[in-house]
């Protein structure tokens, strides 16, 4: 690095000399575009260095400003390459002349990248000096250094991967072949066999595959070890296929030398590697003879806990290849694989990433015994991982997770074996909120599609079933932590039972919800933050009175029993002074108690009778109507009387209006006292100037249009009551 910025700052110093007030040197410029003031000084360079007496700081300084030659000559640089590559040869050292020649290549083609014959060279030349490495004099300076060879080689390595890369780059087969053949003809040559691999192209290895394993058995075992070798010819396997008549007997002769290595990180720093290989060509038999052999050789001594990271990795490339689960969990010794990972942080991990690989790849529903009882087992493990410091997006992801290997489950018509499957899963996943609440849908929905299927069958078999999925949801739902998800699941799961005329446990249901409502705070979480409740509790209830329409009474509960009981609830409840849900909440009653005085209702399930069948238009069943009726409209008027106060007139207007149109939508205004009251809140409205002048007046052309339809023609008479406010 020192090197580099002293060469850019010597080429930046001279190139500016070459800036004048009227142009800047270009980009390609010629040494005809060089002053004479800037040649002289890039000569004057070159004079100091070649008066520097020791090879090694000449050598270098002067390759530093190579680019240099550029001011001086178009050919210099051409000319200095070999000149510098010849003088390399007088550094004895051969780990001393290696990093020469890689810093030479580094400047090379950087500088000139055309310029491939030096480098070619510089190859050639190491070669020639390859055999220093294991002559006397390096030897027995190892010696008298105290440094082993297995210490010493390993120093080569860089350098000698930046030569060969710089070589290699764009290099025709043909130099390939020659450097290969080259290499071929030195012996213990495992150091230099091992940079070829590394880094010649991935797919000039593949195909002289056979050819590199020979060159391995002859390498000297003591110089480098041969797993290593294995291991750099599996990294380029995993890139490219070698000749296909050739991958057994690859695959064999790796394996001879990796499965006898002793020391157990070595073994799997190579193993990791040839998994690779044996997916992408092999079937699970191999695959499960690779798995079984590294179980044998991680198992001794724990030794496994050493190489979590290789582990993981061997695991991601196996589910990588095989996407269809069946046959990987049939690979006997899979399971057994995953239970070395002994440390729980890593052991999730692995299931989360066997998990995400089956929601992606898993395109069908499986019933497959085989990988539902691994994937259990697999999602129970990471259900157990949750603890008090888990935190929520970990336990989002795991749910996530489970649910969809949830959603891949399917038994088809088997729905007994379906429900069991969830029985099941209940128990395991018991402290993961979501999944409780997938698996109530999930039941839900089995409930509905066995009514769909078994339409016309009422036996008591499919009438047992049905009740049982009712069941499930109503001792589930208590388990869960969330006030509106209970209630919301109370209130499906009772629409749900009533779909399939279970009355009963609908009533049940809807029961339950109506109990909860006291229960709901003030103020709720909602992704971290403080909510208040009311606007959640006001969009339930509406749709909660939508659903008790079709309720029918019970008939040893009396009239509306269902309604009565929340509209306590609703009263006895603590709602904020500021706001007004607590009227809309009873507005939306009054809607629902005038639907249910039609002698037919909007809408009905299939083979359940309304009210409106049960009752018929009786008089006892309108009179209770009306008196709830009465009743909820003396709670609004309480309510809009305590509004009568200067900083609450403007919601008592709002509030008043809303109640004009309520009754103007759903009342008989031939009534009386109907009519007289929604003329009070039409001057309410307007008392105290707080209305919307634009809305009244929309209001009171909609009454005079549709006082012009059939029967409508107490409409008309209302509206003349009907002035609007004028303002000065």
């Amino acid at each position: 690095m020192l090197l580099a910025g002293h060469g850019k700052l010597v080429y930046e110093r001279i190139s500016s000399m070459c800036v004048d007030s009227r142009s800047a040197l270009p980009d390609h410029f010629s040494p005809e575009n060089v002053n004479d003031t800037a040649k002289e000084t890039c000569l004057n360079w070159f004079f100091k260095i070649a008066s520097i007496r020791e090879l090694i700081p000449r050598f270098y300084v002067e390759a530093s400003i190579l680019k240099c030659n550029k001011f001086l000559s178009k050919t210099g640089i051409s000319e200095c390459l070999p000149r510098l590559t010849c003088m390399i040869r007088g550094i004895g050292d051969p780990l001393v002349s290696v990093y020469a020649r890689a810093y030479l290549c580094r400047v090379g083609i950087e500088v000139a990248p055309h310029l491939k014959e030096s480098l070619n060279k510089n190859f050639f030349d190491f070669l020639l000096t390859f055999k220093q490495i294991h002559g006397d004099t390096v030897q027995n300076q190892l010696v008298a250094q105290g440094v082993e060879l297995l210490s010493y080689l390993p120093l080569y390595s860089p350098a000698m991967g930046w030569i060969f890369q710089c070589v290699s780059y764009h290099a025709p087969e043909a130099l390939l072949t020659e450097m290969m053949e080259r290499c071929k003809k030195l012996g213990n040559n495992a150091l230099l066999l091992n940079s070829v691999m590394s880094a010649f192209r991935a797919e000039f290895v593949a195909t002289r595959s056979m050819d590199f394993i020979g060159m391995i058995k002859e390498c000297d075992e003591s110089g480098f070890p041969k797993h290593l070798l294995f291991r750099s010819l599996g990294l380029n396997l995993a890139l490219a296929d070698p000749p296909e008549n050739d991958r057994l007997q690859i695959l064999n002769e790796a394996w001879k030398v990796i499965t006898k290595l002793k020391s157990p990180q070595d073994y799997i720093n190579c193993a990791e590697v040839w998994v690779e290989y044996t997916c992408r060509h092999f079937t699970k038999r191999e695959v499960n003879t690779v798995l079984a052999d590294v179980i044998k050789h991680m198992t001794p001594d724990r030794a496994f806990e050493d190489s979590y990271p290789q582990l993981q990795s061997i695991i991601q490339k196996v589910i990588a290849h095989f996407h269809d689960f069946s046959v990987l969990f049939s690979v006997e010794k899979f399971l057994p694989f995953l239970d070395m990972f002994q440390k729980e942080s890593v052991r999730v991990e692995v299931c989360k990433c066997i998990m995400e690989a089956f929601i992606k790849h898993q395109q069908e529903p499986t019933k497959d015994p085989v990988i539902l009882n691994a994937l259990l087992h697999i999602c129970k493990t990471m259900h157990d991982s949750v603890n008090a410091l888990t935190l929520e997006d970990e336990k989002r992801m795991l749910a996530h997770l489970i649910n969809g290997f949830i959603k891949m489950v399917s038994f088809g018509r088997d729905f007994e074996q379906q429900l069991s499957f969830y029985v099941e899963s209940r128990s395991m996943f018991c402290n993961l909120e979501p999944v409780l609440v997938q698996l109530i849908h999930s039941v839900n929905r089995l409930a509905m599609e066995t009514r769909k299927v078994m339409k016309g069958n009422h036996s008591r078999k499919t009438a047992a079933f049905v009740r049982a999925c009712v069941a499930y949801c109503f001792i589930t739902i208590p388990s869960l932590v969330g006030i509106f998800t209970r209630l919301n699941l109370y209130l499906h799961s009772g629409q749900v039972a009533l779909a399939n005329q279970c009355l009963s446990q609908a009533d049940a249901f809807f029961k339950a919800a109506i109990g909860l409502v006291p229960e709901v705070p003030k103020t709720i979480s909602i992704d971290g933050k403080l909510r208040p409740s009311e606007p959640f509790l006001l969009e339930f209830l509406c749709n909660f009175f939508s659903t008790l329409l079709i309720v029918p009474d019970h008939p040893e509960h009396g009239v509306l029993f269902l309604v009565r009981e929340l509209l306590n609830v609703i009263q006895d409840y603590t709602w904020e002074d500021s706001s007004d849900d607590k009227i809309r909440i009873y507005t939306s009653v009054l809607h629902l108690l005038s639907a249910m005085s039609q002698d037919t209702y909007l809408y009905h399930i299939d083979k359940v009778d309304s009210n409106d069948s049960l009752y018929g238009g009786d008089s006892k069943f309108l009179a209770e109507n009306s008196k709830l009726c009465e009743a909820v409209m003396a709670q609004i008027l309480e309510h809009l009387k305590t509004l009568a106060k200067d900083e609450a007139l403007k919601r008592q207007s709002l509030l008043g209006l809303s109640f004009f149109n309520s009754i103007l939508a759903h009342g008989d205004l031939r009534n009386n006292k109907l009519n007289q009251l929604s003329v009070n809140l039409w001057h309410l409205a307007q008392r105290h100037g707080c209305a919307d002048t634009r809305t009244m007046v929309k209001t009171l052309d909609y009454i005079k249009k549709r006082s012009k339809q059939p029967d409508m023609n107490h409409l008309s008479e209302l509206a003349l009551r009907l002035p609007l406010q004028t303002r000065t």
